[in-house]
């Protein structure tokens, strides 16, 4: 047996109906009007993401030029204004994104070893099987070509290594020692399998940061004494297979390494023109 809807309900709805499309009576029959309100939605989103990146294009602007502030200068020494003639900033816009020097040079800190961990994370393929001496050879490689494209980080992090400097406790609990935790049980593994020299792991781990940030830190030295030019990406490969004959690879499967180009001879002379 059907049920049958009462014809006083029936009438009811439909007068509910009416009386919502004698309200709005363009709804249903104006979708053309609703199309520039919908354009306009997209329009102003477009705009909101050009903000968004222009806002982006900022903060990065102001961090190289904060580091290179703080590299050149120290921290005590560096100013807001100085970073603001670097990048061609207004001042208050500088503090509109970092409101004091504290944090800004928090910030470059904090940016420039996320940026050395989205290395790290790049150069993970997904699967694959590392020796702990393949996965050491391969972080600290990448660490090596990041201070070579950031030449202001290594005088950065000197800066602040000084005795009694109030920032340090903070850069070691923040940045480094998380920084460690990564590489420390590598090293102890590389240790383990012969590959590495028994020891502090620690004192293992500043060996190879000390190895693989030299050619940023003592390039105007290494350049003034033997004529190589350290950014050079020949001489840079030739220091990596130094580096992989001395410490990487066994001596046996090391290649041998290659002459870094345009190294000047630093023979002495004996008197008599006899080398």
């Amino acid at each position: 047996m059907v049920k049958r809807t009462a014809p006083l309900k029936e009438d009811k709805h439909k007068n509910v109906a009416d009386a919502r499309t004698a309200r709005s009576p363009a709804r249903a029959a104006a979708p053309a009007e609703e199309a520039p309100s919908r354009s306009g939605a997209v329009a102003g989103g477009g705009a909101k993401r050009r903000e968004q990146q222009r806002a982006i294009d900022t903060r990065e602007a102001i961090l190289r030029a904060a580091l290179s502030e703080f590299a050149e200068r120290g921290f005590d020494a560096a100013s807001i204004r100085n970073i603001g003639t670097r990048t061609g900033l207004q001042h208050p816009l500088i503090t509109y994104h970092y409101r004091t020097k504290e944090v800004l040079w928090k910030a470059v800190a904090e940016n420039a070893f996320a940026e050395i961990r989205k290395l790290w994370d790049d150069a993970t393929v997904e699967g694959e099987e590392l020796t702990p001496i393949e996965y050491l050879r391969r972080e600290y490689s990448t660490f090596l070509r990041f201070t070579i494209s950031h030449p202001d980080f290594h005088h950065f992090m000197i800066r602040e290594s000084r005795p009694g400097n109030p920032r340090l406790p903070w850069l070691v609990e923040t940045i480094l020692l998380p920084t460690m935790q990564r590489l420390i049980p590598q090293i102890e593994g590389a240790q383990e399998q012969g590959d590495l020299p028994k020891g502090s792991p620690i004192l293992v781990h500043y060996m190879l940061i000390g190895m693989t940030s030299v050619l940023s830190s003592l390039k105007a030295e290494i350049r003034q004494a033997a004529g190589i030019v350290t950014e050079d990406s020949e001489v840079v490969e030739a220091y990596l297979q130094l580096l992989d004959a001395a410490i990487f690879r066994p001596s046996d499967k090391a290649p041998p390494a290659t002459p870094a180009p345009g190294r000047r001879s630093t023979r002495q002379r004996r008197p008599g023109g006899k080398s």
